[in-house]
């Protein structure tokens, strides 16, 4: 049977400030992506979602990313690599030891908005992410884009490495996210994100926002905790799956 990672980016709120489901979330996917506070998440926001991962049996995975409070991680900081590989390396640890507190462990590190779009193509930053997993525990994967240079020189100091494609993100013709200022960016159908992701698993191809066919590798596809139909479109992928002999389970 084929199986997939259903993973999504959850933790998010920050203090009475409350953004997504992540309980509802929580029963559907299977790695949870918990932001470690520089783009969002606050200490009790962090320690419940590790409790709610745990109580689930949801892999726990640290979000980490620029330090943007005000901007949600999706402007670029032009942090040297040795501050930008403390900032993860604090991420993470902070992480660790809230998700130990629940009883669980962090298997993965994904990075976050510009940072995840940064290290596709940026040496330094790239790096840095790389230096920080490589520092606090090398037995820790890294989710990204397939073809990334984060993915590549993560291969290359012998880290293991999750190939991800995303549910309600578009796509250029070059496999890359479609920036969020540009129109297609960001899709809201949930039977659409689920046929789309059927095919994704598949057949190993997405549909970029010209109509061309783009061909993926994917190890875990992802389903954003903050879209409005973000419970709708879990559940509507997780049952196009069931239906076609697909079985979502964690790839760690």
């Amino acid at each position: 049977m084929t199986t997939i990672d259903l993973n999504s980016d959850i933790g998010e709120s920050f203090g009475r400030w409350e953004l997504g489901d992540d309980e509802a979330m929580l029963d559907l996917v299977t790695s949870a992506n918990i932001a470690c506070g520089f783009h969002a998440g606050d200490p009790s926001t962090i320690a419940r979602t590790a409790r709610w991962s745990v109580q689930r049996d949801v892999r726990i995975g640290a979000q980490v990313a620029y330090r943007d409070l005000a901007g949600f991680g999706r402007r670029f900081v032009d942090a040297s690599r040795t501050e930008l590989t403390d900032d993860v390396v604090y991420q993470i640890g902070g992480l660790q030891a809230l998700a130990a507190a629940a009883g669980g462990t962090v298997t993965y590190v994904k990075p976050h908005g510009a940072l995840y779009n940064t290290a596709v193509h940026h040496e330094e930053h790239a790096s840095a992410v790389v230096d920080a997993v490589a520092a606090v525990d090398p037995g820790l994967a890294i989710l990204g884009l397939p073809g990334s240079r984060l993915l590549e020189l993560a291969e290359q100091r012998g880290l293991r490495v999750v190939r991800e494609a995303f549910a309600d993100r578009g796509y250029t013709p070059s496999a890359t996210l479609v920036s969020r200022r540009e129109p297609g960016a960001v899709l809201h159908d949930p039977g659409a994100v689920a046929e789309r992701v059927l095919r994704m698993v598949s057949d190993g191809v997405v549909e970029a926002v010209d109509g061309s066919s783009v061909k993926i590798d994917v190890d875990s596809v992802c389903v954003h905790g903050d879209s409005p139909a973000a419970v709708e479109m879990a559940r509507a992928v997780r049952d196009i799956l069931a239906a076609n002999g697909v079985e979502v389970k964690p790839f760690s």
